[in-house]
């Protein structure tokens, strides 16, 4: 819940002239002074506004032919078409949807690979019982025919996850938080706190660890999840007092909450790529772009860019971008055939201090 760090306009201008200043004089921001050397990655060399009017956008995900993405909004349940050029047209809404007063609502997105000949998109939400995925067919025109795929994920005010994402073997990944009940997240038969590992169908995938829905366990709050080219799972998740994490995610593994929060010495927990302070990032989405990984931050209000290496594990010194001047961001996702992103903002939360419509989309390239 730490993200909940209300800001105020003028002080974000104010730390956005700051931020520029020390971004131009090569200033960065590190998470460790020794932190082993990755693959070099680009820089982001461009920021463009490219769709407004929003209020809350949470996921996004660009259908597979390249010629628009889906885009949610997590109170009003709406889901619009954007074109490649920034155009927005509203396609429909998920039924049954319902908020918490806090994180709740509607969250992830995720198109299926075989869209073209299935039409299938999927949702993670919020409703009467509990945090839902489900899925709906959308023709290119508007969404149509409802159906609730997996129940019985805890929800509460704050703590739902809710970040969806087709892994390189097919199957669907979602990312649960422990619903402010710590226990849940090492409960190896609970839904919550845990990255899920589903078939399009909402059952178990093959192969997963424990028999039943779970790949990992021992998350307090994931809010995003991708995968690199090689194929791997990271993770970003919001701590609690003291320190945010990046992961990198594997079957069976535990990554330590409530017992740790950051890097942990007690025996057969997995320790976290990177670590921030709760101030720093409070992380939601992630893409990977050109050899990086690339963390939107919402108390944090900036977007880390986290080189990632290829041949290991090993992770470099991460950069912060944007730091104060777009105030929370939420979601970021690679363009198509392209290397740059969309990130978007979520100062209409109740936490940015921003009117309801006032969120954007932008382009940012990756030199």
């Amino acid at each position: 819940m730490h993200g909940s760090n209300p800001t105020k306009t003028l002080a974000r201008t104010a730390a956005a002239t700051v931020a520029a200043a020390a971004l131009v004089a090569g200033l960065v921001q590190t998470a460790s002074a020794n932190e082993p050397r990755a693959a070099a990655a680009g820089e982001p060399t461009d920021i463009t506004t490219i769709s407004t009017g929003y209020s809350i956008p949470w996921g996004i995900h660009w259908l597979p032919d390249n010629s628009s993405a889906l885009v949610t909004e997590r109170d009003t349940f709406k889901v619009f078409k954007v074109t490649p050029d920034g155009q927005r047209t509203e396609v429909g809404s998920v039924p049954e949807s319902q908020t918490t007063g806090g994180e709740g609502g509607l969250m992830g997105v995720a198109v299926d690979p075989d869209w073209a000949t299935n039409h299938f998109v999927y949702f993670m939400h919020t409703s009467s019982e509990g945090n839902r995925v489900a899925r709906m067919t959308y023709d290119g025109t508007r969404l149509t025919g409802y159906r609730a795929l997996l129940k019985g994920i805890t929800k509460n005010r704050y703590h739902n996850g809710g970040r969806l994402a087709f892994g390189p073997d097919g199957h669907l990944y979602a990312s649960t938080g422990d619903a402010q009940n710590t226990a849940l997240a090492q409960d190896k038969n609970s839904l919550n706190g845990k990255i899920l590992r589903m078939t399009t169908a909402g059952e178990p995938a093959p192969g997963n660890p424990f028999g039943n829905h779970v790949f990992s366990l021992g998350h307090r709050n994931p809010q995003g999840i991708a995968f690199d080219p090689q194929g791997r799972l990271w993770e970003a998740e919001l701590g609690e007092n003291a320190r945010d994490e990046l992961n990198l995610v594997k079957a069976g593994d535990n990554y330590g909450w409530p017992l740790c929060e950051g890097n942990c010495s007690q025996a057969g927990m997995t320790n976290p790529k990177a670590t921030w302070t709760t101030a720093e990032a409070s992380p939601s989405g992630i893409a990977i772009v050109d050899s990086a990984v690339y963390m939107a931050s919402l108390r944090g209000e900036r977007l880390w860019q986290i080189p990632i290496n290829a041949g290991n594990e090993d992770v470099g010194t991460p950069r912060a971008h944007y730091v104060g001047t777009y105030g929370r961001l939420r979601g970021v996702t690679k363009v198509p055939g392209a290397d740059a992103l969309w990130l978007s903002t979520t100062n209409a939360d109740g936490n940015g201090g921003e009117p309801a419509g006032s969120d954007k989309i932008f382009r940012v390239t990756i030199g």
